[in-house]
Parts: structure tokens; sequence; C-alpha cells
């Protein structure tokens, strides 16, 4: 058995979109719209789904929720599936407005950093972990290039080192242009 990885014969660009089971369709629908600002780009009632698009995406939608009914088992933290959700930020204004929003929707779980990223956490109604973050500029990660620690995350601080700062637009702009 050979463990030198092999070379794929296909290469992808990016995480498209993400698929999510839900109790309630109606309920994560206004969680996503209401928190995260996302739009309904469709719905599909045969399927019981919705897609949701984020306002600054040049995606079709970025997230599929189905609706599976209140007798489907919770999810379970620690089991074997999907742990969390990422979404980046483009400023760490936008970052510490996101925690507000997470303590406001009574949805905020903790906050850390990770040298070269900055996040907080929260979960949606069902128990569905995510992360909000926001990248240091790329020719600002230095030691961060091949670690990603797990240490407190002073707000605070990095608002006052990094307010102004913008890191997404430019991964947006190029995105949306080609």
């Amino acid at each position: 058995m050979s463990t030198a990885p092999s070379t794929p014969s296909f290469s992808p660009v990016r995480l498209n979109h993400a698929v999510l089971f839900v109790a309630d369709l109606e309920r994560a629908e206004r969680f996503y719209t209401q928190v995260f600002g996302m739009v309904v780009a469709a719905r599909e009632p045969r399927a019981n789904a919705a897609f949701l698009r984020l306002p600054r995406s040049g995606n079709h939608h970025d997230l599929g929720l189905f609706g599976v009914g209140p007798a489907a088992p919770p999810k379970r933290r620690g089991g074997i599936g999907l742990y969390h959700l990422a979404w980046q930020l483009d400023t760490i204004e936008e970052l510490a407005a996101a925690r507000q929003a997470l303590v406001d929707a009574g949805a905020y779980t903790g906050a850390s950093s990770h040298g070269a990223t900055k996040s907080v956490y929260g979960a949606d109604p069902d128990g569905n972990e995510f992360e909000l973050m926001w990248m240091l500029p790329r020719e600002a990660w230095g030691e961060y290039e091949s670690s990603a620690p797990i240490e407190h995350l002073d707000l605070d601080a990095e608002l006052a080192r990094w307010g102004g700062v913008a890191s997404a637009g430019r991964i947006v702009a190029e995105a949306v242009a080609s």
C-alpha cells in the first residue's frame, strides 16, 4: 500500500456551495436570511428545499437547505460528518459586526485566532456549526504560512491593527470578473 499522494486527474477551483439537512426549512431560511443577509435564489417545493445566495456572491446559490422534518435525528457533535462551514468576510470590522449579530441572534458559540485567520463561531437552529472568518492579506501570513494555531482572539486588538484592511475583495472581484 502506497502512502505517496497521487496526482488527481482533475483540479477543483473552489467549494461552490454547501447543502444542509434541516428540521424546519422555514426556520432555517429565516435564520440565514436574517443573520447572514442571504437572499433566496430559488425554492423547490417538491423537495422541500430552498437555495440561498450571499449578496456579494457570484454563485447561483451558496447554501442549499433541505427540510427533513422534526422527526429527523439531531446532529451529533463529534460524530462523523461535517464539522462546520466557514464563510469569509472582507474586513475585520465585518467580523466584529458578525460577532455582534450572532450574539444578538443567540447563535454565538466562540472565537479564535488561527494566525492567518481570525474567526467567530456560531450554530444555526439545527445545531449546524459555522465559522465566520477574516483572513490576513496574503503578504502578512509570515510564520502562519504553514501553521494554523488555535489561540485566543483579541478582536479589539485585531481591529486596532487591521481596521480598514480588506482582504477578500480581491477574491470576490476576481471571481465575479471571470
